[in-house]
Protein backbone atom coordinates (compact mmCIF):
# COMPACT_ATOMS: atom_id res chain seq x y z
CA UNK A 1 0.00 0.00 0.00
CA UNK A 2 1.09 3.39 -0.96
CA UNK A 3 2.40 5.86 2.00
CA UNK A 4 3.38 9.79 2.06
CA UNK A 5 7.11 8.54 2.52
CA UNK A 6 8.20 5.25 0.53
CA UNK A 7 10.11 3.05 2.27
CA UNK A 8 12.92 3.64 -0.04
CA UNK A 9 13.26 7.34 0.99
CA UNK A 10 15.46 6.41 2.85
CA UNK A 11 16.58 10.37 4.11
CA UNK A 12 12.97 11.36 4.24
CA UNK A 13 12.00 8.68 6.45
CA UNK A 14 15.23 8.62 9.15
CA UNK A 15 15.11 12.74 8.85
CA UNK A 16 11.24 12.08 10.24
CA UNK A 17 12.05 10.03 12.99
CA UNK A 18 14.90 11.87 14.03
CA UNK A 19 12.75 15.33 14.06
CA UNK A 20 9.89 13.64 15.91
CA UNK A 21 13.12 11.79 18.59
CA UNK A 22 13.88 15.39 19.11
CA UNK A 23 10.80 17.29 19.46
CA UNK A 24 9.45 14.76 21.80
CA UNK A 25 12.86 15.06 24.12
CA UNK A 26 12.18 18.92 23.75
CA UNK A 27 8.79 18.20 24.89
CA UNK A 28 9.84 16.07 28.00
CA UNK A 29 12.35 18.02 29.46
CA UNK A 30 10.17 21.58 29.40
CA UNK A 31 6.70 20.48 30.20
CA UNK A 32 5.45 18.26 32.89
CA UNK A 33 2.56 16.44 31.43
CA UNK A 34 4.87 15.05 28.76
CA UNK A 35 7.27 13.79 31.35
CA UNK A 36 4.76 11.90 32.87
CA UNK A 37 3.65 10.53 29.60
CA UNK A 38 7.75 9.68 28.81
CA UNK A 39 9.22 10.65 25.91
CA UNK A 40 9.59 6.90 24.66
CA UNK A 41 6.06 6.11 24.68
CA UNK A 42 4.92 9.61 22.60
CA UNK A 43 7.44 8.53 20.09
CA UNK A 44 5.83 5.49 20.25
CA UNK A 45 2.43 6.67 19.69
CA UNK A 46 3.72 9.38 17.37
CA UNK A 47 4.97 6.83 14.79
CA UNK A 48 1.90 4.25 15.92
CA UNK A 49 -0.54 7.34 14.28
CA UNK A 50 1.47 8.04 11.05
CA UNK A 51 1.77 4.53 10.37
CA UNK A 52 -1.88 3.64 10.70
CA UNK A 53 -2.73 7.13 8.39
CA UNK A 54 -0.32 5.87 5.86
CA UNK A 55 2.13 8.62 6.33
CA UNK A 56 5.41 6.33 6.59
CA UNK A 57 5.94 2.25 6.13
CA UNK A 58 5.07 -0.48 8.17
CA UNK A 59 8.55 -1.88 7.31
CA UNK A 60 11.76 0.34 5.70
CA UNK A 61 15.44 -0.74 5.40
CA UNK A 62 15.97 2.81 7.43
CA UNK A 63 14.35 0.81 10.30
CA UNK A 64 16.03 -2.53 9.81
CA UNK A 65 19.30 0.00 10.39
CA UNK A 66 18.05 0.58 13.82
CA UNK A 67 17.69 -2.66 15.27
CA UNK A 68 20.66 -4.09 13.76
CA UNK A 69 23.42 -1.40 14.33
CA UNK A 70 22.45 1.36 16.56
CA UNK A 71 20.13 -0.68 19.17
CA UNK A 72 23.06 -3.36 19.92
CA UNK A 73 25.49 -0.10 20.28
CA UNK A 74 23.11 1.63 22.88
CA UNK A 75 23.91 -1.44 25.28
CA UNK A 76 27.76 -0.85 26.26
CA UNK A 77 26.94 3.14 25.83
CA UNK A 78 24.33 2.82 28.70
CA UNK A 79 27.00 0.65 30.80
CA UNK A 80 30.56 2.52 30.16
CA UNK A 81 29.75 3.36 33.84
CA UNK A 82 28.84 0.15 35.60
CA UNK A 83 31.72 -0.21 37.34
CA UNK A 84 30.45 -3.26 39.66
CA UNK A 85 33.09 -1.65 42.27
CA UNK A 86 31.45 1.22 42.65
CA UNK A 87 27.86 0.21 42.56
CA UNK A 88 28.41 -2.73 45.23
CA UNK A 89 30.71 0.38 47.30
CA UNK A 90 28.43 3.14 47.32
CA UNK A 91 24.67 1.22 47.28
CA UNK A 92 25.82 -0.69 49.76
CA UNK A 93 22.38 -2.00 51.72
CA UNK A 94 20.56 -1.02 49.17
CA UNK A 95 22.24 -3.95 46.89
CA UNK A 96 20.39 -6.74 48.89
CA UNK A 97 17.45 -5.11 48.80
CA UNK A 98 17.41 -4.55 45.35
CA UNK A 99 18.26 -8.16 44.50
CA UNK A 100 15.15 -9.73 46.84
CA UNK A 101 12.99 -6.87 44.60
CA UNK A 102 14.52 -9.09 41.32
CA UNK A 103 13.64 -12.30 42.62
CA UNK A 104 10.00 -10.60 42.99
CA UNK A 105 10.20 -9.60 39.48
CA UNK A 106 10.99 -13.52 38.61
CA UNK A 107 8.62 -14.55 40.47
CA UNK A 108 5.87 -12.28 39.66
CA UNK A 109 6.70 -13.15 36.06
CA UNK A 110 6.01 -16.78 36.35
CA UNK A 111 2.94 -16.20 37.79
CA UNK A 112 1.95 -13.66 35.49
CA UNK A 113 2.69 -16.18 32.64
CA UNK A 114 0.67 -18.97 34.23
CA UNK A 115 -2.56 -16.25 34.45
CA UNK A 116 -2.57 -14.64 31.08
CA UNK A 117 -0.41 -16.50 28.36
CA UNK A 118 -3.49 -18.42 26.89
CA UNK A 119 -4.15 -14.44 26.00
CA UNK A 120 -1.42 -12.67 24.91
CA UNK A 121 -0.05 -12.65 21.10
CA UNK A 122 3.64 -13.92 21.91
CA UNK A 123 3.31 -14.72 25.71
CA UNK A 124 7.08 -16.38 26.22
CA UNK A 125 8.76 -13.02 24.25
CA UNK A 126 6.40 -10.69 26.41
CA UNK A 127 7.70 -11.98 29.55
CA UNK A 128 11.14 -12.52 28.55
CA UNK A 129 11.20 -8.53 27.62
CA UNK A 130 9.23 -7.31 30.65
CA UNK A 131 11.27 -9.27 32.85
CA UNK A 132 14.33 -7.74 31.99
CA UNK A 133 12.80 -4.77 31.96
CA UNK A 134 11.02 -5.15 35.48
CA UNK A 135 14.90 -5.88 36.93
CA UNK A 136 16.26 -2.84 35.27
CA UNK A 137 14.55 -0.60 33.08
CA UNK A 138 14.29 0.23 29.50
CA UNK A 139 17.91 -1.36 27.90
CA UNK A 140 17.22 -4.64 28.84
CA UNK A 141 13.52 -4.27 27.58
CA UNK A 142 15.00 -3.45 24.29
CA UNK A 143 18.04 -5.75 24.29
CA UNK A 144 15.07 -9.15 24.76
CA UNK A 145 13.11 -7.45 21.88
CA UNK A 146 15.44 -7.82 19.65
CA UNK A 147 17.25 -10.92 21.32
CA UNK A 148 13.58 -12.79 20.65
CA UNK A 149 12.47 -11.16 17.30
CA UNK A 150 9.55 -9.92 19.02
CA UNK A 151 7.27 -8.56 16.57
CA UNK A 152 6.28 -4.57 16.76
CA UNK A 153 2.92 -5.62 17.72
CA UNK A 154 3.77 -6.97 20.65
CA UNK A 155 7.01 -4.44 21.88
CA UNK A 156 4.58 -1.35 21.37
CA UNK A 157 1.28 -3.45 22.75
CA UNK A 158 3.48 -4.16 26.11
CA UNK A 159 4.94 -0.50 25.97
CA UNK A 160 1.42 1.12 26.21
CA UNK A 161 0.66 -1.80 29.10
CA UNK A 162 3.83 -0.71 30.95
CA UNK A 163 3.11 2.88 30.52
CA UNK A 164 0.03 2.40 31.98
CA UNK A 165 1.16 0.49 34.27
CA UNK A 166 3.78 2.86 35.64
CA UNK A 167 1.48 5.66 36.10
CA UNK A 168 -0.31 3.31 39.03
CA UNK A 169 3.36 2.59 40.29
CA UNK A 170 4.71 5.65 40.44
CA UNK A 171 1.82 7.06 41.94
CA UNK A 172 1.95 4.01 44.66
CA UNK A 173 5.54 4.47 45.41
CA UNK A 174 4.62 8.08 46.31
CA UNK A 175 1.86 7.49 48.55
CA UNK A 176 2.93 4.24 50.12
CA UNK A 177 5.64 6.06 53.00
CA UNK A 178 2.71 8.28 53.85
CA UNK A 179 0.33 5.43 54.82
CA UNK A 180 -0.64 5.04 58.19
CA UNK A 181 -0.41 0.92 57.66
CA UNK A 182 3.17 1.32 56.54
CA UNK A 183 4.29 4.26 58.88
CA UNK A 184 3.26 2.22 61.86
CA UNK A 185 4.77 -1.68 60.64
CA UNK A 186 7.95 -0.06 58.42
CA UNK A 187 10.67 2.18 59.34
CA UNK A 188 10.83 5.31 58.06
CA UNK A 189 14.31 7.79 58.55
CA UNK A 190 14.29 9.70 55.71
CA UNK A 191 10.58 10.77 56.49
CA UNK A 192 11.50 11.44 60.17
CA UNK A 193 14.55 13.33 59.16
CA UNK A 194 12.68 15.58 56.58
CA UNK A 195 9.94 16.31 59.40
CA UNK A 196 13.08 17.76 61.72
CA UNK A 197 15.06 19.72 59.01
CA UNK A 198 13.51 22.10 56.31
CA UNK A 199 15.15 21.09 53.04
CA UNK A 200 17.05 24.03 51.44
CA UNK A 201 16.56 24.82 47.76
CA UNK A 202 18.65 26.73 45.28
CA UNK A 203 16.88 28.26 43.00
CA UNK A 204 17.52 26.26 39.97
CA UNK A 205 15.20 23.74 39.47
CA UNK A 206 14.61 22.27 36.15
CA UNK A 207 11.10 22.16 34.71
CA UNK A 208 10.68 18.36 34.93
CA UNK A 209 12.57 15.81 36.32
CA UNK A 210 14.02 14.64 32.41
CA UNK A 211 15.45 18.22 32.32
CA UNK A 212 17.07 18.33 35.18
CA UNK A 213 18.80 14.25 34.81
CA UNK A 214 19.65 15.53 30.99
CA UNK A 215 20.79 19.01 31.62
CA UNK A 216 23.68 20.51 29.42
CA UNK A 217 27.22 18.91 30.09
CA UNK A 218 30.53 19.19 28.45
CA UNK A 219 31.30 16.85 25.81
CA UNK A 220 34.35 16.90 23.39
CA UNK A 221 34.85 15.80 19.92
CA UNK A 222 37.26 12.99 21.23
CA UNK A 223 34.34 11.40 23.61
CA UNK A 224 32.08 10.98 21.07
CA UNK A 225 35.05 9.37 18.72
CA UNK A 226 36.08 7.09 21.33
CA UNK A 227 32.85 5.78 22.85
CA UNK A 228 31.08 5.23 19.37
CA UNK A 229 34.43 3.13 18.40
CA UNK A 230 34.25 1.26 21.48
CA UNK A 231 31.25 0.44 21.44
CA UNK A 232 31.04 -0.67 17.95
CA UNK A 233 34.42 -2.88 18.61
CA UNK A 234 32.56 -4.23 21.64
CA UNK A 235 29.57 -5.49 19.33
CA UNK A 236 31.64 -6.52 16.75
CA UNK A 237 33.20 -8.72 19.29
CA UNK A 238 30.39 -10.15 20.87
CA UNK A 239 28.70 -10.98 17.47
CA UNK A 240 30.98 -14.13 16.62
CA UNK A 241 31.37 -15.07 20.08
CA UNK A 242 27.76 -15.71 20.31
CA UNK A 243 27.54 -17.40 17.30
CA UNK A 244 30.53 -19.66 18.84
CA UNK A 245 28.35 -20.39 21.51
CA UNK A 246 25.22 -20.66 20.30
CA UNK A 247 26.21 -23.04 17.97
CA UNK A 248 28.90 -25.23 20.26
CA UNK A 249 26.03 -26.08 23.13
CA UNK A 250 23.77 -28.21 22.81
CA UNK A 251 20.10 -27.88 23.58
CA UNK A 252 19.23 -31.32 24.59
CA UNK A 253 18.02 -30.19 27.83
CA UNK A 254 16.28 -27.63 30.00
CA UNK A 255 20.04 -26.36 31.58
CA UNK A 256 22.10 -27.01 28.07
CA UNK A 257 19.08 -25.05 26.57
CA UNK A 258 19.39 -21.96 28.76
CA UNK A 259 22.89 -21.80 28.87
CA UNK A 260 22.90 -22.11 24.68
CA UNK A 261 20.56 -18.89 25.05
CA UNK A 262 22.45 -17.19 27.57
CA UNK A 263 25.96 -17.65 25.96
CA UNK A 264 24.49 -17.73 22.65
CA UNK A 265 22.92 -13.48 23.34
CA UNK A 266 24.88 -10.76 21.84
CA UNK A 267 23.19 -8.84 24.38
CA UNK A 268 24.80 -10.88 27.18
CA UNK A 269 28.06 -10.62 25.72
CA UNK A 270 27.76 -7.45 24.92
CA UNK A 271 26.97 -6.78 28.72
CA UNK A 272 29.66 -8.93 30.09
CA UNK A 273 32.17 -7.08 27.89
CA UNK A 274 31.12 -3.57 28.76
CA UNK A 275 30.19 -3.88 32.45
CA UNK A 276 34.46 -5.61 32.72
CA UNK A 277 35.96 -2.49 30.77
CA UNK A 278 33.89 -0.15 32.95
CA UNK A 279 34.79 -2.19 36.09
CA UNK A 280 38.32 -2.13 35.00
CA UNK A 281 38.81 1.29 33.07
CA UNK A 282 36.30 2.96 35.62
CA UNK A 283 38.70 6.14 35.78
CA UNK A 284 38.89 6.59 32.27
CA UNK A 285 35.05 5.55 31.30
CA UNK A 286 33.52 7.72 33.92
CA UNK A 287 35.42 10.49 32.32
CA UNK A 288 33.94 10.06 29.24
CA UNK A 289 30.86 12.45 28.32
CA UNK A 290 28.00 11.79 25.34
CA UNK A 291 27.79 8.25 26.04
CA UNK A 292 24.19 8.14 28.26
CA UNK A 293 22.98 10.53 25.96
CA UNK A 294 23.72 8.62 22.56
CA UNK A 295 22.84 5.28 24.16
CA UNK A 296 19.53 6.80 25.46
CA UNK A 297 18.72 8.74 21.80
CA UNK A 298 18.88 5.24 20.20
CA UNK A 299 16.81 3.62 22.29
CA UNK A 300 14.08 6.53 21.24
CA UNK A 301 14.67 5.58 17.86
CA UNK A 302 14.17 2.16 18.46
CA UNK A 303 10.70 3.04 19.50
CA UNK A 304 9.90 4.90 16.70
CA UNK A 305 10.44 2.29 14.54
CA UNK A 306 8.77 -0.91 16.86
CA UNK A 307 5.37 1.09 16.47
CA UNK A 308 5.54 1.23 12.22
CA UNK A 309 3.66 -2.12 11.84
CA UNK A 310 1.48 -1.91 14.36
CA UNK A 311 -2.16 -1.97 13.59
CA UNK A 312 -4.28 0.11 16.29
CA UNK A 313 -7.01 -2.62 16.24
CA UNK A 314 -5.07 -5.13 17.32
CA UNK A 315 -2.88 -2.67 19.82
CA UNK A 316 -6.34 -1.86 21.56
CA UNK A 317 -7.59 -5.54 21.46
CA UNK A 318 -4.70 -7.01 22.94
CA UNK A 319 -3.54 -4.46 25.68
CA UNK A 320 -5.65 -4.94 28.30
CA UNK A 321 -4.02 -8.61 29.39
CA UNK A 322 -0.52 -7.23 28.87
CA UNK A 323 -1.82 -4.71 31.20
CA UNK A 324 -2.87 -7.39 33.81
CA UNK A 325 0.70 -9.44 33.16
CA UNK A 326 2.48 -5.77 33.94
CA UNK A 327 0.13 -5.43 37.38
CA UNK A 328 0.94 -8.71 38.34
CA UNK A 329 4.77 -8.55 38.00
CA UNK A 330 4.46 -4.98 39.61
CA UNK A 331 2.50 -6.11 42.57
CA UNK A 332 4.52 -8.92 43.69
CA UNK A 333 8.58 -6.95 43.08
CA UNK A 334 6.70 -4.19 45.90
CA UNK A 335 5.51 -7.19 48.05
CA UNK A 336 8.84 -8.34 48.11
CA UNK A 337 10.29 -5.59 48.53
CA UNK A 338 8.45 -4.85 51.32
CA UNK A 339 8.87 -7.82 53.07
CA UNK A 340 12.60 -7.77 52.71
CA UNK A 341 12.60 -4.06 54.24
CA UNK A 342 10.52 -5.50 57.01
CA UNK A 343 12.77 -8.48 57.94
CA UNK A 344 15.84 -6.67 57.51
CA UNK A 345 14.85 -3.69 59.51
CA UNK A 346 15.51 -0.93 56.20
CA UNK A 347 13.47 1.87 56.08
CA UNK A 348 10.32 2.07 54.01
CA UNK A 349 12.30 4.77 51.82
CA UNK A 350 14.68 2.43 50.88
CA UNK A 351 12.40 0.06 49.77
CA UNK A 352 10.22 2.03 47.31
CA UNK A 353 13.46 3.64 45.71
CA UNK A 354 14.70 -0.06 45.21
CA UNK A 355 11.17 -1.55 44.28
CA UNK A 356 11.44 2.15 41.87
CA UNK A 357 15.06 0.87 40.74
CA UNK A 358 13.75 -2.60 39.81
CA UNK A 359 10.82 -0.98 37.51
CA UNK A 360 11.56 1.55 35.84
CA UNK A 361 15.62 1.73 36.33
CA UNK A 362 18.25 4.18 37.95
CA UNK A 363 16.94 7.17 36.59
CA UNK A 364 13.70 6.72 37.79
CA UNK A 365 14.33 5.47 41.05
CA UNK A 366 17.23 9.05 41.51
CA UNK A 367 14.07 11.25 40.47
CA UNK A 368 11.68 9.50 42.80
CA UNK A 369 14.21 10.48 45.57
CA UNK A 370 14.47 13.44 44.76
CA UNK A 371 11.29 14.17 44.38
CA UNK A 372 10.62 12.70 47.80
CA UNK A 373 13.69 15.21 48.81
CA UNK A 374 15.33 11.39 50.14
CA UNK A 375 18.82 13.12 49.12
CA UNK A 376 20.94 10.58 50.84
CA UNK A 377 18.89 7.78 48.59
CA UNK A 378 19.73 9.90 45.32
CA UNK A 379 22.94 7.94 44.19
CA UNK A 380 22.51 4.77 45.53
CA UNK A 381 18.99 4.04 43.44
CA UNK A 382 20.98 5.66 40.46
CA UNK A 383 23.61 2.78 40.97
CA UNK A 384 20.94 -0.18 41.84
CA UNK A 385 19.67 0.60 38.79
CA UNK A 386 22.81 0.37 36.87
CA UNK A 387 23.46 -3.17 38.85
CA UNK A 388 19.88 -4.13 37.58
CA UNK A 389 21.01 -2.64 33.72
CA UNK A 390 23.64 -5.42 33.94
CA UNK A 391 21.84 -8.47 35.59
CA UNK A 392 18.35 -8.31 33.96
CA UNK A 393 19.27 -9.63 30.57
CA UNK A 394 20.32 -12.46 32.79
CA UNK A 395 17.04 -13.13 34.19
CA UNK A 396 15.11 -12.26 31.21
CA UNK A 397 16.78 -14.57 29.25
CA UNK A 398 16.50 -17.67 32.00
CA UNK A 399 12.22 -16.99 31.95
CA UNK A 400 12.23 -16.66 28.20
CA UNK A 401 14.07 -20.14 28.37
CA UNK A 402 11.57 -21.48 30.90
CA UNK A 403 8.91 -20.66 28.65
CA UNK A 404 10.49 -21.33 25.12
CA UNK A 405 10.39 -17.75 23.96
Amino acid sequence: MTTLISADNHIALFALLCAICAIVIFLEQNYKWAAKITGCIMVLLITLVLSNLRVIPESASAYDFVGNYLVPMALPLLLFKADIKSILKDSGRLTILFLIGAVGTCVGSVIAFLITSGHIHEAPKFIAMITGSYIGGGINFVAMADNYGASGTTVATANVADALTMMFFFFALMVIPSIKFFRKHWLHPYEDKIAEVTAKEDGTKAATSAGAYWGKREISLFDLAFEIGLALVIVAAATPISEFFSTTIPTSNFVFNFFNALLGSKYLIITVISVALATIFSDKLSKIGGAQELGTYFIYLFFATMSAPVSIRLLVGDAPWFFVACMIIVIINIVFVLLGAKFMHFGIEEAMVCSNANIGGGSTAMALAIAKNWTELIIPGLLVGTLGNVIGNFFGILIGTLFGA
